[in-house]
């Protein structure tokens, strides 16, 4: 027979949610720095075709 889970405690619940913010802040740096270098041409990762 199917019992109901207990609730999860509201520190573990915001442990939880610090950590998913944590990992989209994270990746948001990396795409800004990543367009940082591309824009001063600094990029050793990417090749891009430069218009001048």
């Amino acid at each position: 027979m199917a019992v109901p889970k207990k609730r999860t405690s509201i520190s573990k619940k915001r442990i939880r949610k610090n950590i998913w913010k944590r990992k989209g802040y994270r990746a948001a740096l990396k795409a800004f720095s990543l367009a940082k270098s591309l824009s001063t041409g600094s990029s050793k990762s990417f090749f891009c075709v430069r218009n001048k």
